[in-house]
């Protein structure tokens, strides 16, 4: 029942919200040419749905997101997880993985281009940096947050190095390592988008890129609307992933209040 309701508030609050945008354009009292109005915003969506070549750039940045995002998460999990276990390295490694982190991305990029061309990786690559970063920390905190009880019963009752990894420091981190899978989505698709922007003849950036020289602003609103849908398709199959990986964590109606 509550499910239920909180469903009907969050219709309400659309229609609010898009309700009041659309009258508030109506009445002049937004300049559509910055906000244009959700209709407009709406048929520009139904105008790229109904032409086949939409779907070109939709695979595009698709591809070059999930890419970005399987190799980005491997290596992060993989950089992480060792290097929580190695301490020492860790310490070894601190002052320069700090100093690439402290590196902004985007200027990252011109780089990837000059290196791997206009082509798809380039925008892999930036991606690839945005995602690394995110999973690394969270996998090597997940890893050093393992309970010394657990480890110490696991040698007892015979655990090697396998199966503390597969029985004990993974399943520990496991909580970790999906709430950054969740975060790294959007990080994965803004790597792509921002690649894009800065050269590219497909791919969502390169229509929203396009909507914004011409100025038209309903094309750029239209292009966020499309990511924003974008990576909430992901974040639910994450959802998915999720639900089948931690299995002992308690349903939503289980958790005491």
């Amino acid at each position: 029942m509550h499910a239920i309701n909180d469903r009907l508030i969050q219709l309400a609050l659309v229609i609010v919200i898009f309700g009041g945008w659309q009258l508030g354009v109506n009445a002049g009292l937004i300049d559509p040419f910055f906000f244009p109005a959700p209709l407009d915003i709406l048929h520009q969506i139904v105008a790229w749905v109904t032409d086949s070549g939409f779907y070109k750039h939709v695979y595009i940045t698709l591809t070059e997101t999930v890419l970005g995002y399987v190799i980005g998460t491997g290596l992060g999990v993989g950089a992480g997880v060792w290097l929580g276990l190695s301490r020492r390295t860790a310490r070894i490694l601190d002052p320069f993985i700090k100093t690439l982190n402290a590196i902004p991305r985007v200027v990252l990029a011109p780089i990837f281009v000059l290196w791997l061309g206009l082509g798809l990786w380039s925008k892999v690559a930036l991606a690839v940096t945005l995602v690394f970063f995110v999973t690394f920390f969270n996998a090597m905190q997940g890893v050093r947050e393992v309970n010394p009880v657990v480890l110490s019963n696991a040698r007892v009752l015979g655990a090697n190095r396998s199966a503390l990894l597969r029985h004990v420091y993974f399943p520990a981190a496991a909580s970790w390592i999906l709430s950054s899978l969740r975060t790294s989505v959007g990080f994965a698709v803004v790597g792509a988008i921002i690649g894009e922007y800065l050269g590219s003849s497909a791919g969502l950036g390169y229509l929203i890129s396009q909507a914004e020289g011409n100025f038209d602003a309903a094309g750029v609103f239209a292009g966020i609307t499309v990511l924003a849908v974008f990576v909430l398709i992901i974040d639910s199959i994450l959802d998915v992933v999720e639900n089948k990986l931690i299995t002992w964590r308690p349903k939503e109606g289980e958790r005491p209040a």
